[in-house]
């Protein structure tokens, strides 16, 4: 069992109404300063206190589950259950971002329930490609049916 919710792999709770998530040397975290080097920018205009929560490389190790592939980190709050996985590519990057963010919806769920949060969603995000990117309706309507998550691609994840 791998627990999602690792208190040594989370940050503080963030109440701000803007912040980054900048993908790190070991791991993802947030920050305020320095937008430019922000990978993905979280909008939270409800102030709702939001934890980051680093995968890659501290929640699943380097040398754990070899073979599968994992995204960068967990966003949550009471309510919001968002995996997001961070890119720096400008071609052929979100066929491979969302295997990953589906790989770690599946390792989650044979460890977590996902009952007490409303809002489900993995956000591939690249910040050399930010504007909306279309996912296949078939693709997304597939893995909300078999895990419960809405898949997006763009650079902003923005807490309903």
């Amino acid at each position: 069992m791998i627990n999602f919710f690792d208190p040594s792999c989370q940050e503080a709770p963030r109440p701000e109404s803007e912040f980054g998530i900048c993908d790190g040397n070991p791991f993802a975290f947030t920050t305020t300063t320095n937008p430019d080097g922000w990978i993905a920018k979280v909008e939270n205009k409800s102030g709702l206190p939001v934890v980051l929560t680093a995968i890659d490389g501290c929640v699943i190790k380097g040398n754990q589950l070899v073979g599968q592939r994992r995204c960068d980190c967990l966003l949550t709050t009471a309510h919001h259950l968002y995996f997001v996985e961070l890119k720096e590519e400008l071609k052929s990057w979100k066929s491979g971002a969302i295997e990953q963010l589906i790989s770690t919806i599946e390792i989650f769920l044979k460890s977590h329930a996902v009952v007490n949060f409303k809002h489900k969603k993995a956000f591939a995000c690249n910040r050399k490609s930010p504007r909306f990117q279309e996912i296949d309706h078939e693709l997304n309507y597939k893995v909300f049916r078999k895990y419960g998550f809405r898949i997006d691609a763009q650079a902003n994840v923005v807490l309903i």
